[in-house]
């Protein structure tokens, strides 16, 4: 999996490695882009010093998206709970002797998050996170970019995106139909959205021949 980073930043994660404090890297993009791949890849490469923290473990739950009468628009930057996701980096940018830190995933399976289910010790000298919204200068997300270190924004062509997500959506339990319906009228807004942020990055990393998630 490391092979999937171009030379040219692993020479970044490695200067990144060198700045003699905690640093954080933040891989922004489109849903389907292949954020996650990227980041499972580069922790690969340090898998010692490097862990990844996805906003996706901020993603508000079922029942309160129902409330909320957003659960047809799950994905888009009001489903997450941003203001937490801010919180949680300013904590991690800032680690304390001897205290660990937990952080929320995403459980696909589940379609929830889950808390606590990311452990970060102290010593760790490198935070991967990854997410849709990093770059986004709108509400709570305008916090985030001051709390990253770098900002790579990850993009592939959009068919090849557009497939992923039809293999995801269908993956967990949606029919071809109801899947495409999702693309057209959630993802690809969302897409539309993020891809508004690419110049906000410090990098861009294409990965059109990558079989990413």
């Amino acid at each position: 999996m490391p092979g999937v980073i171009p030379l040219p930043f692993v020479a970044r994660i490695d200067a990144l490695l060198r700045a003699g404090r905690r640093v954080v890297l933040g891989l922004a993009g489109a849903p389907g882009a292949g954020k996650s791949t990227v980041a499972q890849a580069l922790q690969a490469l340090a898998p010692a010093d490097a862990v990844v923290v996805p906003m996706d473990g901020f993603h508000l739950a079922q029942a309160e998206l129902e409330r909320l009468g957003l659960a047809g628009r799950k994905g888009a930057p009001e489903t997450f709970d941003s203001a937490g996701f801010v919180a949680l980096l300013e904590r991690l940018r800032t680690p304390r002797d001897g205290e660990t830190v937990y952080a929320p995933t995403f459980r696909r399976d589940l379609e929830e998050p889950v808390a606590g289910a990311i452990a970060v010790p102290p010593q760790v000298k490198l935070i991967i996170t990854e997410g849709n919204y990093l770059l986004l200068s709108q509400g709570h997300w305008a916090r985030v970019a001051a709390l990253l270190d770098e900002a790579w924004f990850v993009e592939v062509e959009d068919s090849v995106r557009r497939q992923r997500l039809l293999q995801r959506h269908q993956a967990h339990g949606r029919g071809r139909a109801e899947a495409l319906d999702w693309i057209e009228h959630t993802d690809e807004p969302n897409a539309r959205l993020i891809a508004a942020t690419r110049d906000a990055a410090h990098a861009v990393l294409r990965l059109d021949d990558v079989a990413a998630r």
